[in-house]
C-alpha cells in the first residue's frame, strides 16, 4: 500500500470491517484547511439518469479506466503532479476514488456523519449534513445501492502551487429512492438506473498526510 498519491484500496478489496475501513480513510483522507468549493449534495447525489432507458439487469465487469493522453491538458496536468509528489499514479488514484465514491454515497444515504465528516472539505461536509438534517426534518429515509460502476475516468486536472485538483467522472448503475414517513416514494425509483457523476478531490501535495478530500460534487 502506497503512502501517499492515492487512496488506500487495499482495505476494501480485501474486505475489512466497516469501523477499520472508516479510520484508514480518515488517515488518508484527512483534514486540511485552504481552498474549499461547495457542493449541493442533494444535487449531487439525487439520481440524475444518463441518456437512455433505465436498466433492469447489471452484468459483472470490470470499470472502464482510461487515462489522459500524457499530451492531453489533463495529462500535462497529471505529469505537474506526479513531479511533486512522485509517488502518484492515476490509476493507483482511480482505485481510491472508486472506493471513496461508494463509502461518501452510502454514508450520505445512511445519514452516516462520523463516517462523512474525515471524507469532506469543511464547506462540503457543512452542505451534506443540512441536506442530511432537513431529510430528517421531514422524516424521509433514503435508499442508495451502487450496483456496478461502469467507469472512472479522470475528467479535469490542475495544480495551483502544491494544492492539486483532480476531477473523477463515475459513471454508475445504481438505485436511488427517497421515502417519506409512511413510506411513500418522495424522489427516484427502486429501478436500476445508469448515474453519470463527476466528482473533485483535492490535496496539498507537500503535506505527510496523504489527503485527497471531495471538494466538489455534481451530477453530469
Amino acid at each position: 500500500m502506497g503512502a501517499s498519491g492515492g487512496f488506500p484500496i487495499d482495505l476494501v478489496l480485501f474486505g475489512m470491517i466497516a469501523a477499520f475501513l472508516v479510520l484508514r480513510l480518515r488517515s488518508v483522507l484527512g483534514r486540511r484547511q485552504g481552498f474549499e468549493r461547495p457542493v449541493d449534495p442533494r444535487a449531487a447525489l439525487r439520481p440524475v439518469p444518463a441518456e437512455g432507458p433505465t436498466i433492469d439487469a447489471v452484468a459483472e465487469r470490470a470499470p472502464s479506466r482510461p487515462i489522459p493522453d500524457p499530451v492531453s491538458p489533463v495529462g500535462q496536468a497529471l505529469a505537474r503532479i506526479e513531479a511533486v509528489d512522485r509517488t502518484f499514479q492515476p490509476t493507483r488514484f482511480l482505485d481510491g476514488a472508486e472506493a471513496a465514491f461508494k463509502l461518501i454515497v452510502d454514508a450520505f444515504a445512511a445519514g452516516t456523519r462520523e463516517t462523512l465528516r474525515p471524507l469532506l472539505s469543511d464547506d462540503t461536509y457543512a452542505a451534506f449534513d443540512a441536506a442530511i438534517t432537513a431529510r430528517e426534518a421531514a422524516g424521509e429515509t433514503h435508499r442508495t445501492e451502487v450496483k456496478a460502476i461502469r467507469a472512472a475516468t479522470i475528467d479535469a486536472a490542475d495544480l495551483r502551487g502544491t494544492v492539486a485538483d483532480i476531477s473523477v467522472r463515475f459513471v454508475t448503475d445504481q438505485v436511488n429512492i427517497t421515502l417519506d414517513r409512511d413510506g411513500g416514494v418522495v424522489q427516484g425509483t427502486d429501478a436500476i438506473t445508469e448515474i453519470v457523476d463527476v466528482w473533485t478531490f483535492e490535496r496539498n501535495l507537500t503535506l505527510a498526510d496523504p489527503t485527497w478530500r471531495l471538494v466538489a460534487a455534481r451530477s453530469a
